[in-house]
């Protein structure tokens, strides 16, 4: 038998593999607003991060989301979120913020 018939095959969702990946890449706080299309992310990491020793926080919208990444940024720990493109548009007071201030 050779080796790829017993490879294991994983079927994911993009914003499933988002998720994995962002784990993988040793990303430990997650704070966001849950609305379509980035809600599967949240629920992949809300389930995953505390098996990591990461911290998910649903946050009251998408303004709130990117503030408390900036800061857990700030504080030393790999940070996201994910959003829509109208919450992508809300956060663009953050977005600069983080910017100009060189926010990891």
């Amino acid at each position: 038998m050779s080796n790829a018939s017993q490879q294991r095959v994983r079927v994911l969702t993009g914003n499933e593999a988002c998720a994995e990946g962002a784990l993988a890449a040793g990303m430990r706080f997650y704070a966001g607003y849950p609305i379509t299309p980035s809600s599967e992310i949240a629920e992949v990491l809300a389930e995953q991060l505390p098996r990591y020793g990461g911290v998910f926080i649903q946050m009251e919208d998408e303004i709130a989301s990117m503030g408390a990444i900036i800061g857990a940024s700030l504080a030393g720990s790999k940070s996201m979120t994910a959003t829509s493109g109208p919450g992508f548009s809300l956060m663009q007071e953050n977005i600069g913020y983080a910017a100009m201030a060189e926010v990891p």
